[in-house]
């Protein structure tokens, strides 16, 4: 009788342990989309200095009850329209968007080691960034501009500042223009500004201080976004900006090709959200709220799967 109960024991104890759940700690979420809803944050990558588009709010404080780490920051510390678009899509997929603030340069390089999610901060579509990014059905386009000191007369057509000390963001579209070699979807363009003197920085904030310190003092003109010009000229800026457009940039969400999750899945709900966010009108409301102007409608009629960038 005490072999039948140590045989019934055994067989029990190997059963058990051929039933016992795998620890969570074992368990891998693939899906990026998946891995975020788990979680329940959306980690978005954005500029803390980059009105009316983004800005960081210093002196708001998180709320008590937040999932965010105690490295990112809440909804209720930052403004603008990037950020508000980014709320919208951690509201549509059902979780707390986390907001932090790398550099730009390391932002648009790719390679993010799944530090954030996604990256909301007027990123242009190019050729050249495709090859680390993925982008997303652009919700907003907005001419490239060049402002120049208020007092200049010289300046008046974008060939007048071929040879000239132009500041702009490192990395951003407005630097390849300058060296003539940038590829965009959608657009032909003239590289009519030759040999020009490049300066950069991180963002087009200091660039911009800088050319409000006098005609040729560090800069002859600053190569930025249509509504950070509106903004700086609104603010008091001893600038004005040049009539006519440099070029269009399609600005989109972006996501890391070299994350370790798939990404397929989140990249189709952003481009379904940013749709409907066209097709209702909050994307206009919310460009005329923080830009004055609706820079929307370009970008509702951008095709999206003409560039073939699908995961």
């Amino acid at each position: 009788m005490k072999q039948i109960s140590f045989l019934f024991t055994l067989s029990t104890l190997v059963l058990t342990a051929c039933m016992t759940p795998i620890a969570p700690a074992t368990l891998t979420i693939d899906d990026k989309l998946a891995e975020i809803q788990a979680r329940g944050t959306l980690v978005i990558a954005t500029d803390p200095d980059y009105a009316p588009q983004s800005l960081l709010l210093r002196n708001a404080k998180p709320p008590a009850e937040t999932k965010c780490a105690s490295t990112q920051y809440t909804a209720s510390q930052f403004e603008g329209f990037d950020v508000d678009v980014a709320l919208e899509i951690a509201k549509k997929l059902n979780v707390e968007p986390c907001f932090v603030t790398p550099p730009w340069s390391q932002l648009v390089a790719g390679k993010w080691g799944d530090n954030w999610d996604i990256h909301v901060g007027s990123v242009a579509i190019t050729f050249e960034r495709m090859k680390d990014l993925y982008f997303s059905q652009p919700y907003y386009a907005t001419p490239t501009v060049l402002l120049v000191y208020k007092e200049n007369t010289s300046y008046q057509e974008i060939d007048d500042l071929s040879d000239k000390k132009i500041g702009i963001c490192v990395g951003c579209i407005f630097e390849s223009y300058l060296n003539a070699d940038l590829k965009l979807p959608g657009q032909e363009l003239n590289y009519r500004i030759k040999n020009a003197q490049v300066v950069a920085y991180e963002n087009e904030e200091p660039a911009i201080d800088d050319l409000s310190l006098g005609d040729g003092v560090e800069l002859d003109a600053v190569m930025t976004i249509l509504p950070k010009a509106r903004a700086a000229i609104d603010s008091g800026k001893p600038i004005r900006m040049l009539e006519e457009a440099v070029m269009f940039g399609y600005a989109s969400v972006t996501l890391d090709r070299s994350s370790h999750r798939d990404s397929a899945r989140l990249l189709a709900e952003i481009n379904h959200i940013i749709n409907d966010m066209h097709s209702s009108g909050r994307l206009k409301e919310l460009s005329l709220q923080y830009q004055g102007i609706d820079l929307t409608q370009q970008a509702a009629q951008f095709d999206i799967s003409s560039i073939d960038q699908t995961p």
